[in-house]
Protein backbone atom coordinates (compact mmCIF):
# COMPACT_ATOMS: atom_id res chain seq x y z
CA UNK A 1 0.00 0.00 0.00
CA UNK A 2 2.84 2.40 1.16
CA UNK A 3 4.32 2.07 -2.76
CA UNK A 4 0.74 2.72 -4.42
CA UNK A 5 1.66 5.73 -6.06
CA UNK A 6 4.84 4.12 -7.62
CA UNK A 7 1.82 2.63 -10.35
CA UNK A 8 -0.28 5.95 -10.36
CA UNK A 9 2.93 8.10 -11.20
CA UNK A 10 3.66 5.48 -13.85
CA UNK A 11 0.57 5.82 -15.15
CA UNK A 12 0.16 9.60 -15.24
CA UNK A 13 3.29 9.68 -17.20
CA UNK A 14 2.23 7.33 -19.29
CA UNK A 15 -0.91 9.40 -19.87
CA UNK A 16 1.17 12.62 -19.86
CA UNK A 17 3.21 11.58 -22.61
CA UNK A 18 0.45 10.57 -24.70
CA UNK A 19 1.91 6.90 -25.29
CA UNK A 20 -1.79 5.39 -25.85
CA UNK A 21 -2.20 7.44 -29.14
CA UNK A 22 1.06 6.93 -30.32
CA UNK A 23 0.39 3.17 -30.32
CA UNK A 24 -3.34 3.37 -31.61
CA UNK A 25 -2.31 1.35 -34.85
CA UNK A 26 0.17 -1.22 -33.50
CA UNK A 27 3.45 -1.70 -31.81
CA UNK A 28 6.43 0.61 -31.63
CA UNK A 29 9.71 0.74 -30.63
CA UNK A 30 10.80 2.93 -27.25
CA UNK A 31 13.37 4.36 -30.12
CA UNK A 32 10.80 5.99 -31.98
CA UNK A 33 8.40 7.06 -29.06
CA UNK A 34 11.24 8.75 -28.06
CA UNK A 35 12.12 11.22 -30.50
CA UNK A 36 8.36 11.54 -30.86
CA UNK A 37 7.55 12.25 -26.68
CA UNK A 38 10.95 13.82 -26.62
CA UNK A 39 12.21 11.06 -23.82
CA UNK A 40 15.49 9.44 -23.24
CA UNK A 41 14.63 6.09 -25.04
CA UNK A 42 16.15 3.41 -22.03
CA UNK A 43 14.17 5.21 -19.45
CA UNK A 44 10.72 5.53 -21.59
CA UNK A 45 11.77 1.57 -22.21
CA UNK A 46 11.63 1.23 -18.08
CA UNK A 47 8.69 3.01 -17.44
CA UNK A 48 6.80 0.56 -20.31
CA UNK A 49 8.27 -2.40 -18.99
CA UNK A 50 6.57 -1.60 -15.40
CA UNK A 51 3.59 -0.80 -17.03
CA UNK A 52 3.20 -4.33 -19.01
CA UNK A 53 3.65 -5.61 -15.68
CA UNK A 54 0.83 -3.80 -15.10
CA UNK A 55 -1.40 -4.76 -17.82
CA UNK A 56 -0.96 -0.97 -19.52
CA UNK A 57 1.06 -2.26 -22.56
CA UNK A 58 2.18 -5.34 -24.05
CA UNK A 59 6.14 -5.52 -24.08
CA UNK A 60 6.29 -7.98 -27.83
CA UNK A 61 9.79 -8.06 -28.45
CA UNK A 62 13.21 -6.38 -27.91
CA UNK A 63 12.22 -2.75 -27.15
CA UNK A 64 8.73 -2.90 -29.08
CA UNK A 65 5.35 -2.16 -27.06
CA UNK A 66 1.75 -2.70 -27.84
CA UNK A 67 -1.34 -1.60 -26.14
CA UNK A 68 -3.22 -3.37 -23.65
CA UNK A 69 -7.09 -3.56 -23.20
CA UNK A 70 -6.71 -1.41 -20.17
CA UNK A 71 -4.66 0.92 -21.88
CA UNK A 72 -7.03 2.22 -24.34
CA UNK A 73 -8.56 4.22 -22.14
CA UNK A 74 -5.27 6.21 -21.77
CA UNK A 75 -5.91 7.66 -25.27
CA UNK A 76 -7.29 11.03 -25.48
CA UNK A 77 -10.78 10.25 -27.27
CA UNK A 78 -11.35 6.87 -26.88
CA UNK A 79 -14.81 5.87 -25.38
CA UNK A 80 -14.82 6.28 -21.68
CA UNK A 81 -11.31 7.51 -21.77
CA UNK A 82 -9.55 8.24 -18.57
CA UNK A 83 -6.34 10.09 -20.28
CA UNK A 84 -7.75 13.66 -18.76
CA UNK A 85 -8.68 12.69 -15.27
CA UNK A 86 -5.11 10.44 -14.64
CA UNK A 87 -3.09 13.74 -15.78
CA UNK A 88 -5.27 15.79 -13.19
CA UNK A 89 -4.79 12.86 -10.27
CA UNK A 90 -0.80 12.77 -11.49
CA UNK A 91 -0.84 16.55 -11.16
CA UNK A 92 -2.55 19.02 -9.06
CA UNK A 93 -3.89 15.90 -6.66
CA UNK A 94 -0.50 14.33 -6.32
CA UNK A 95 0.81 17.43 -5.48
CA UNK A 96 -1.98 18.74 -2.82
CA UNK A 97 -1.88 14.96 -1.14
CA UNK A 98 1.64 15.37 -0.07
CA UNK A 99 0.39 17.81 2.35
CA UNK A 100 -2.36 15.02 3.79
CA UNK A 101 -0.38 15.07 7.32
CA UNK A 102 -1.04 19.18 6.97
CA UNK A 103 -5.16 18.76 6.35
CA UNK A 104 -4.89 16.25 9.31
CA UNK A 105 -3.12 18.10 11.76
CA UNK A 106 -4.67 21.30 10.72
CA UNK A 107 -8.22 21.12 9.26
CA UNK A 108 -7.14 22.86 6.72
CA UNK A 109 -6.89 21.58 3.04
CA UNK A 110 -3.43 20.15 2.15
CA UNK A 111 -4.38 21.93 -1.62
CA UNK A 112 -3.88 25.65 0.08
CA UNK A 113 -0.85 24.67 1.68
CA UNK A 114 0.75 23.65 -1.33
CA UNK A 115 -0.57 26.17 -3.77
CA UNK A 116 -1.33 29.21 -1.71
CA UNK A 117 -4.91 29.15 -2.49
CA UNK A 118 -8.13 27.17 -3.31
CA UNK A 119 -8.74 24.61 -5.66
CA UNK A 120 -11.19 26.69 -7.79
CA UNK A 121 -9.21 29.74 -7.13
CA UNK A 122 -6.49 27.97 -8.54
CA UNK A 123 -8.12 26.83 -11.67
CA UNK A 124 -9.59 30.45 -12.73
CA UNK A 125 -5.92 31.39 -12.80
CA UNK A 126 -4.18 28.54 -14.47
CA UNK A 127 -6.09 27.97 -17.80
CA UNK A 128 -3.84 24.72 -18.64
CA UNK A 129 -4.80 22.83 -15.12
CA UNK A 130 -8.48 24.06 -15.58
CA UNK A 131 -8.71 22.68 -19.38
CA UNK A 132 -7.27 19.20 -17.85
CA UNK A 133 -9.35 19.36 -14.71
CA UNK A 134 -12.58 19.95 -16.83
CA UNK A 135 -12.13 17.60 -19.34
CA UNK A 136 -11.32 14.96 -16.94
CA UNK A 137 -14.88 15.61 -14.76
CA UNK A 138 -16.21 15.83 -18.19
CA UNK A 139 -15.14 12.28 -19.20
CA UNK A 140 -16.34 10.73 -15.74
CA UNK A 141 -19.48 12.64 -15.40
CA UNK A 142 -20.13 11.18 -19.11
CA UNK A 143 -19.99 7.93 -17.88
CA UNK A 144 -21.66 8.14 -14.62
CA UNK A 145 -24.65 9.74 -16.52
CA UNK A 146 -25.35 5.83 -18.23
CA UNK A 147 -25.14 4.71 -14.44
CA UNK A 148 -27.37 7.19 -13.11
CA UNK A 149 -30.00 6.83 -16.54
CA UNK A 150 -30.63 3.25 -15.83
CA UNK A 151 -31.20 3.78 -12.09
CA UNK A 152 -33.14 6.86 -12.45
CA UNK A 153 -36.53 7.77 -14.17
CA UNK A 154 -36.22 11.42 -15.78
CA UNK A 155 -39.53 10.52 -17.81
CA UNK A 156 -41.79 13.48 -15.66
CA UNK A 157 -38.86 15.75 -15.93
CA UNK A 158 -38.73 18.37 -18.76
CA UNK A 159 -37.38 21.26 -17.84
CA UNK A 160 -33.90 20.06 -16.03
CA UNK A 161 -30.56 22.48 -14.51
CA UNK A 162 -27.35 20.96 -13.87
CA UNK A 163 -25.76 23.18 -11.42
CA UNK A 164 -22.32 22.69 -11.13
CA UNK A 165 -22.33 21.16 -14.27
CA UNK A 166 -18.74 21.63 -15.74
CA UNK A 167 -18.97 21.49 -19.35
CA UNK A 168 -22.11 19.93 -19.36
CA UNK A 169 -21.42 16.14 -20.46
CA UNK A 170 -23.83 15.05 -18.32
CA UNK A 171 -27.00 16.91 -18.96
CA UNK A 172 -25.76 16.16 -22.26
CA UNK A 173 -26.03 12.59 -22.13
CA UNK A 174 -29.48 12.50 -20.02
CA UNK A 175 -30.82 15.08 -22.83
CA UNK A 176 -29.61 12.71 -25.80
CA UNK A 177 -32.03 9.61 -24.77
CA UNK A 178 -34.87 12.31 -23.28
CA UNK A 179 -35.79 14.47 -26.74
CA UNK A 180 -38.74 15.95 -25.09
CA UNK A 181 -36.49 17.56 -22.35
CA UNK A 182 -34.81 20.77 -22.19
CA UNK A 183 -32.27 21.87 -20.19
CA UNK A 184 -29.67 24.42 -18.47
CA UNK A 185 -25.91 24.21 -17.69
CA UNK A 186 -25.02 26.18 -14.32
CA UNK A 187 -21.51 26.89 -13.85
CA UNK A 188 -18.94 29.86 -13.03
CA UNK A 189 -18.68 31.91 -16.24
CA UNK A 190 -14.88 30.59 -17.69
CA UNK A 191 -16.49 27.23 -17.64
CA UNK A 192 -19.41 27.72 -19.38
CA UNK A 193 -17.76 29.27 -22.08
CA UNK A 194 -15.78 26.11 -22.50
CA UNK A 195 -19.22 24.48 -22.16
CA UNK A 196 -20.71 26.30 -25.64
CA UNK A 197 -18.08 25.98 -26.92
CA UNK A 198 -17.78 22.57 -26.54
CA UNK A 199 -22.12 22.42 -27.65
CA UNK A 200 -21.34 23.68 -30.55
CA UNK A 201 -23.26 22.28 -33.27
CA UNK A 202 -24.28 19.44 -31.15
CA UNK A 203 -27.85 18.20 -31.84
CA UNK A 204 -28.84 18.69 -28.69
CA UNK A 205 -27.79 22.34 -28.75
CA UNK A 206 -31.42 24.00 -29.43
CA UNK A 207 -32.61 22.28 -26.04
CA UNK A 208 -29.22 23.21 -23.79
CA UNK A 209 -28.96 26.83 -22.52
CA UNK A 210 -25.52 27.44 -20.74
CA UNK A 211 -25.41 30.29 -17.82
CA UNK A 212 -22.83 31.20 -15.89
CA UNK A 213 -23.32 32.53 -12.15
CA UNK A 214 -22.42 31.91 -8.80
CA UNK A 215 -24.38 29.24 -7.12
CA UNK A 216 -23.73 30.56 -3.65
CA UNK A 217 -25.76 33.61 -5.12
CA UNK A 218 -28.45 31.55 -6.49
CA UNK A 219 -29.42 29.39 -9.61
CA UNK A 220 -31.57 29.86 -12.73
CA UNK A 221 -35.25 29.81 -11.65
CA UNK A 222 -38.03 27.75 -12.82
CA UNK A 223 -36.85 23.80 -13.21
CA UNK A 224 -38.64 20.97 -12.62
CA UNK A 225 -35.58 19.44 -10.89
CA UNK A 226 -32.09 20.58 -9.95
CA UNK A 227 -29.43 18.15 -10.12
CA UNK A 228 -26.02 18.46 -8.64
CA UNK A 229 -23.40 15.92 -9.39
CA UNK A 230 -20.45 15.64 -7.40
CA UNK A 231 -21.18 19.30 -6.47
CA UNK A 232 -21.73 18.87 -2.46
CA UNK A 233 -18.96 16.93 -1.45
CA UNK A 234 -16.68 19.64 -2.58
CA UNK A 235 -17.80 21.80 -0.03
CA UNK A 236 -18.39 21.78 3.77
CA UNK A 237 -21.56 22.14 5.53
CA UNK A 238 -22.44 25.24 5.45
CA UNK A 239 -21.22 26.46 2.24
CA UNK A 240 -23.32 23.17 1.26
CA UNK A 241 -26.47 24.31 3.24
CA UNK A 242 -26.22 27.83 1.00
CA UNK A 243 -26.40 26.38 -2.55
CA UNK A 244 -29.14 23.43 -1.63
CA UNK A 245 -31.31 26.46 -0.30
CA UNK A 246 -30.42 28.94 -3.47
CA UNK A 247 -31.87 25.65 -5.52
CA UNK A 248 -34.48 25.80 -2.69
CA UNK A 249 -35.84 29.04 -3.62
CA UNK A 250 -35.08 28.60 -6.95
CA UNK A 251 -37.62 25.07 -8.13
CA UNK A 252 -41.17 25.58 -9.08
CA UNK A 253 -43.81 24.34 -6.69
CA UNK A 254 -43.62 20.30 -7.35
CA UNK A 255 -39.69 20.78 -7.91
CA UNK A 256 -36.97 17.88 -6.70
CA UNK A 257 -33.72 17.98 -5.64
CA UNK A 258 -31.43 15.31 -7.18
CA UNK A 259 -27.86 14.75 -5.94
CA UNK A 260 -25.75 12.34 -6.98
CA UNK A 261 -22.95 11.38 -4.91
CA UNK A 262 -21.67 8.57 -3.02
CA UNK A 263 -23.25 7.21 0.41
CA UNK A 264 -20.13 6.31 3.26
CA UNK A 265 -21.30 3.64 4.76
CA UNK A 266 -21.96 3.56 8.81
CA UNK A 267 -19.62 0.26 9.17
CA UNK A 268 -16.05 -0.52 8.49
CA UNK A 269 -17.18 -1.86 5.32
CA UNK A 270 -14.04 -1.40 2.39
CA UNK A 271 -15.24 1.20 0.33
CA UNK A 272 -13.86 3.78 -2.23
CA UNK A 273 -16.03 6.61 -0.90
CA UNK A 274 -13.71 6.61 2.63
CA UNK A 275 -10.58 7.51 0.81
CA UNK A 276 -12.38 10.02 -1.56
CA UNK A 277 -13.69 11.64 1.82
CA UNK A 278 -9.76 11.87 2.22
CA UNK A 279 -9.30 13.59 -1.30
CA UNK A 280 -12.12 15.90 -0.75
CA UNK A 281 -10.19 17.01 2.67
CA UNK A 282 -7.60 17.40 0.90
CA UNK A 283 -8.48 19.35 -2.11
CA UNK A 284 -11.42 21.44 -1.35
CA UNK A 285 -12.18 21.36 2.67
CA UNK A 286 -15.13 19.44 1.42
CA UNK A 287 -16.08 16.19 2.52
CA UNK A 288 -18.30 12.52 1.48
CA UNK A 289 -21.10 11.84 3.83
CA UNK A 290 -23.06 9.01 5.51
CA UNK A 291 -26.86 9.24 4.98
CA UNK A 292 -27.74 10.46 8.15
CA UNK A 293 -25.54 13.44 7.49
CA UNK A 294 -27.33 13.87 4.06
CA UNK A 295 -30.37 13.46 5.98
CA UNK A 296 -29.39 16.33 8.53
CA UNK A 297 -28.15 18.36 5.89
CA UNK A 298 -31.08 18.13 3.30
CA UNK A 299 -33.45 19.39 6.37
CA UNK A 300 -31.52 22.25 7.60
CA UNK A 301 -31.74 23.39 3.53
CA UNK A 302 -35.50 23.32 3.65
CA UNK A 303 -35.97 19.71 2.02
CA UNK A 304 -37.40 16.05 2.61
CA UNK A 305 -34.59 13.01 1.40
CA UNK A 306 -37.44 11.18 -0.04
CA UNK A 307 -35.38 8.04 -1.09
CA UNK A 308 -31.60 6.86 -2.28
CA UNK A 309 -31.56 4.94 -5.14
CA UNK A 310 -28.11 3.04 -6.04
CA UNK A 311 -26.61 2.80 -9.29
CA UNK A 312 -23.98 0.40 -10.79
CA UNK A 313 -21.20 3.41 -10.02
CA UNK A 314 -20.05 4.23 -6.84
CA UNK A 315 -22.26 6.83 -7.05
CA UNK A 316 -25.88 6.98 -5.72
CA UNK A 317 -28.76 8.89 -6.59
CA UNK A 318 -30.81 10.93 -3.85
CA UNK A 319 -33.86 12.51 -4.13
CA UNK A 320 -35.26 15.15 -2.22
CA UNK A 321 -38.13 17.39 -1.97
CA UNK A 322 -38.92 20.64 -0.29
CA UNK A 323 -40.65 19.93 3.28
Amino acid sequence: MATGYWLSQAVYVAAKLGLADLLRDGPRSCQELAAVTGTDPRCLFRLMRALSAARIFVHTQGDHFALATAGKSLQRDAPGSQRAIIMTLGEVHYQAWGNLLHSVRTGSTGFASTFGTSLFAYLQSSPEAADTFNRGMSDVASMLAYAVLLAYDFSRISFLVDVGGGQGQFLRTILQLHPEMRGTIFDLPSTIEQARQYFSGDPCSSRIAAIGGDFFHSVPEGADAYVLCGVIHDWDDDPAVQILRNCRLAMNRKGKLLLVEVVVPDDDAHCFSKLLDLNMMVMTGGRERTRAEFTALLNTAGYRLSRIIPTLAPQSVLEAIPS
